[in-house]
């Protein structure tokens, strides 16, 4: 039977990974395959008793980072930016960890600190039209107009890019609000992830 412990702060119960049997134990072992780390990090812990989310989860996770549509770098930038402007400090610092790993500049990794628009990240300007369009995903997807995706494409970003850095926006919107709304963003100042920052 799996036995699920209680995090101090998070309002819902998680699984530890040496208590994870049948498809949560499966799903845990493809979430450190596909995030590349040797623990499941708090995030995806948070639906382990519901192994039907988590596996959606890990679908949306794995089909961002595991594609090659846009490097990865970008990819961690939108998703470390997005979290900035939902207010979610837990993500912003685990996504900045892989931001550094992947590339990113300690000049755009403090600018995830200090930056208030798309205006004020470090980015080419090939790239800023991109990060104003994921921009407005969180500030108001519903004012993207086509101009918004015009400007993108006029930049240089196919179809396929483009979809993909509003989907990551999207998805990081969500995983945001779900790690707010368990308790977990709140919990603790830093994820595992920001931490190895440390080590």
């Amino acid at each position: 039977m799996e036995t699920t412990t209680r995090q101090p702060g998070v309002r819902v119960p998680l699984i530890d990974e040496e208590h994870a049997q049948g498809r949560t134990a499966e799903l845990y072992e493809k979430i450190k395959q596909v995030t590349g780390l040797p623990f499941v990090p708090d995030m995806f812990r948070l639906t382990s008793t519901n192994p039907r989310l988590l596996e959606v989860v890990l679908a949306g996770y794995g089909g961002v980072f595991g594609g090659d549509t846009l490097p990865r770098q970008l990819k961690e930038l939108i998703s470390a930016w997005t979290s900035k402007l939902n207010g979610c400090p837990y993500c912003v610092g685990t996504h900045s960890w892989f931001l550094s790993e992947f590339g990113g500049s300690d000049e755009l990794i403090d600018a995830m600190e200090t930056a208030t628009t798309a205006e004020e990240l470090p980015v080419d300007e090939r790239t800023m039209p991109l990060m104003q369009l994921v921009t407005k995903v969180s500030t108001g997807a519903y004012k993207i107009t086509d101009a918004d995706w015009e400007k993108a494409a006029a930049a240089g970003w196919s179809e396929a890019e483009m979809l993909e850095a509003v989907f990551t926006a999207s998805l990081f919107a969500f995983i945001n609000r779900m790690v707010d709304a368990t308790g977990l963003g709140s919990s603790v100042t830093r994820s595992r992830i920001a931490r190895l920052a440390d080590e």
